[in-house]
């Protein structure tokens, strides 16, 4: 069957028996001379920029004050330049059932060794992509990721292990296997990082190659590691299984598949959030009945003689690796399910964040065992959230950035944001050259650079909203300028999931330095810019639609340095959706609550210095507020102010004050005029908004005031 053909890339230092004819496709893989073939790990050549990154200065007084002197660099080359906005990652296209019909036809024996591949369905990568070694769970056919193969394959260099069925390799020879492999990769690209991906089993692997190589760049990406067999609630049951009966050994795999995996969460992939309960319940329910037949050709992937030897093997290898984890240098991701019946894997996930000296953990409160052939998020999408890809020995948030797919931007929307969106009921409107006000973003300039500068509504409720209109209508990746504590504070750790800071990376924020506003405008990008930052989003009582602006016009030359686009445009209707009950002053005056307030603001990241005013001594915290019965958010982007050939603002300070303050004004002026115009809305209520998309339209098609 199509879903089982492989193409098949053999490293030189594993040996196949020449007699054996394989059962997958070989892809030749041509190097300089076309009568050369390579079957390798390596893939490709690439070239990679060694170019080390300066860490930049952060920015003081709002988002928009910079550093006086930035130092100019060569930009990488850019992931988004070679993809697209929106782009087509496959996720949800493949499910559990094509994971097991594939590995019906890869587990017949051929005699080979444990061998690497390329799943077809990965595709060609794009140029430069790191090396991404998949390390297989129990089962060993490799083909664990065939929910992620499409998207990861896009930016990586994927190769995956597998293991015969009949395989007895000794797992200190396994770690010598890839061990090799990434040794071959690092000799060949010793600037870029090496993925490894371990499942289960895998994450043994993949943790105890790691504390053997402590001088190489990986980065381990571990779902549900087994280094806690140990403390497994199954050990009583491993010793039963060599005495099952061999008639009854066709029962193992739904066992295993009642302990390893939630199978509702197996029969929820590719099913569409935007459908109705009663669509979702009949496809989920027909997706359980194709699912639950196939669960029988389990018991021929891992027989029971098989199982017996990897329970043995699964024993050998947590000890293994838990006795190097502290020669462990790599960078590590853990993927922990709370529903895992095989492992306590949520309590290993905590044990070895504190056991590793650079460890992240993200849980997934409804996954079991198989995490990555359940309905959870796309891998790729965990990476980038967390910020582990990378092409070099540190992350670039314009370099490294991989624009969303439409899939991340269906599940953002949706399912993150969703309620926000249907409350929200946004109303866009823009302004073109000749100073007509038209609904939609038609206005804003399709080609960058451009500089949206606004105002930070309450909690910065408006973001979402924002994005996800240039996404729809014009495809454009809007880069926001974001408080560093959602990248490197206690706000991104907090509660171990994956949630709104991991999402506002992918999303495509950046950090608030100078060097990542400068970069970005470098790339013709379109930035997102709050001068007011946290001081308007944590705004007092009375305070709404006030600007609080610093003085500097730091952002206005930064703009005239590249020839940017200014858009100023305004934002109203925080009072539509809550009322704010309880200020930071509020807070203060609470007692035991204001010493946590304390607290958390000396353990905070700090932007500004203590010369900025009150803008630069804005406290963190989370207001109180009461929702309301829904009104609407309204934007209004202003008439483009060109700075294309203004490089005099640049030198000139009282010019660029003056195009500052006319900048501000105009923003002041948009808020104005929407404030006005919202009264003749007739859809401004969500009870109309709902009625009206229900009987003509879907809600970001209702209309609003004319302009």
């Amino acid at each position: 069957m199509a879903s089982a053909i492989l193409t098949f890339r053999v490293s030189p230092c594993f040996g196949i028996n020449p007699k054996l004819k394989p059962r997958f496709r070989a892809e030749r893989l041509v190097s300089g001379d076309d009568n050369l073939s390579v079957y390798s790990v390596n893939g490709g050549a690439g070239s990679v920029m060694e170019e080390k990154e300066k860490k930049g200065s952060f920015l003081n007084g709002g988002n928009g004050r910079l550093k006086p002197r930035i130092e100019q660099k060569m930009v990488k080359k850019r992931v988004c330049e070679e993809l697209e906005v929106l782009w087509d990652d496959g996720y949800g296209t493949k499910t559990v059932k094509d994971y097991l019909i594939a590995a019906e036809e890869m587990i017949k024996p051929d005699g080979g060794p444990p061998r690497w591949f390329c799943p077809v369905e990965c595709g060609q990568p794009i140029n430069d992509s790191p090396l991404l070694l998949f390390l297989p769970g129990l089962d060993g056919v490799g083909m664990g990721l065939i929910l992620h193969h499409k998207a990861l394959g896009k930016v990586f260099k994927v190769q995956c292990l597998h293991i015969p069925v009949q395989d007895r390799t000794p797992f200190e020879e396994l770690v010598k296997l890839v061990e090799e492999a990434i040794r071959l990769e690092h000799a060949y690209r010793p600037n870029t990082p090496i993925y490894l991906v371990g499942d289960s089993f895998g994450g043994c692997l993949a943790l105890a190659v790691a504390a053997r190589n402590p001088t190489i760049d990986l980065v381990l990406i571990l779902a549900n590691p087994a280094t806690s067999f140990g403390r497994s609630q199954l050990q009583p049951l491993f010793p039963i299984l060599e005495a099952f009966p061999d008639g009854l050994h066709v029962t193992i795999p739904y066992l295993l598949s009642l302990v390893m995996g939630e199978p509702v969460k197996m029969a929820t992939v590719g099913i569409e959030g935007r459908l109705s309960p009663l669509q979702k319940i009949e496809q989920l329910s027909g997706n359980l009945t194709a699912l639950l037949p196939l669960l029988s050709g389990m018991a021929n992937i891992i027989p029971k003689e098989t199982l017996v030897w990897k329970l043995k093997l699964l024993k050998t290898a947590s000890a293994y690796t838990n006795s190097r984890l502290h020669a462990i240098k790599a960078e590590v991701l853990v993927l922990a399910s709370d529903k895992d019946n095989m492992l306590p894997s949520r309590d290993e996930a905590q044990r070895l964040m504190n056991s590793l000296s650079n460890c992240k953990v993200r849980r997934f409160k409804d996954n079991g065992h198989t995490l990555l052939l359940e309905d959870s998020l796309n891998l790729l999408t965990i990476i980038k959230g967390t910020c582990k890809y990378r092409h070099s020995k540190k992350h670039d948030f314009i370099a490294d950035f991989v624009p969303p797919s439409m899939s991340e931007f269906k599940y953002a929307f949706d399912e993150v944001a969703g309620y926000i969106r249907f409350a929200s009921g946004s109303a866009m409107f823009s302004t073109m050259e000749d100073g007509k006000i038209v609904q939609g973003l038609a206005g804003v300039p399709n080609e960058g650079p451009v500089l949206l500068v606004g105002y930070h509504m309450l909690m910065g409720l408006e973001l979402s909203c924002l994005i996800e209109a240039f996404l729809r209508e014009k495809k454009i990746m809007v880069r926001g300028i974001a408080h560093p504590e959602l990248f490197w504070g206690k706000l991104q750790s907090s509660s171990n999931e994956f949630a709104f800071s991991d999402w506002v990376k992918v999303m495509g924020a950046l950090p608030v330095t100078a060097n990542y506003l400068f970069k970005a405008l470098s790339t013709k990008s379109h930035v997102l810019l709050y001068p007011g930052g946290a001081r308007e989003a944590l705004h007092y009582k009375g305070e709404e639609y006030k600007l609080f602006w610093p003085e500097q016009p730091e952002f206005v030359r930064m703009a005239a340095r590249f020839g940017a686009t200014i858009v100023p445009f305004g934002t109203v209707g925080e009072d539509d959706i809550a009322e704010l009950v309880l200020d930071y002053n509020d807070w203060m005056k609470i007692p035991v609550i204001n010493e946590r307030i304390k607290e958390s603001i000396r353990d905070g990241i700090r932007i500004r210095d203590e010369t900025d005013g009150e803008v630069g001594n804005q406290q963190l915290f989370i207001p109180g507020m009461l929702p309301k019965i829904p009104g609407r958010f309204y934007y209004l982007f202003g008439k483009p102010i060109k700075l294309k050939g203004r490089e005099d603002l640049t030198k000139n300070r009282q010019d660029a004050n003056d195009l500052y303050l006319q900048v501000k004004s105009e923003v002041e002026q948009c808020i104005d005029y929407l404030l006005k115009k919202r009264e003749e809305d007739p859809y401004r209520s969500i009870i109309d908004r709902t009625i009206y998309g229900a009987l003509y339209s879907s809600v970001d098609q209702v209309p609003a005031f004319k302009p």
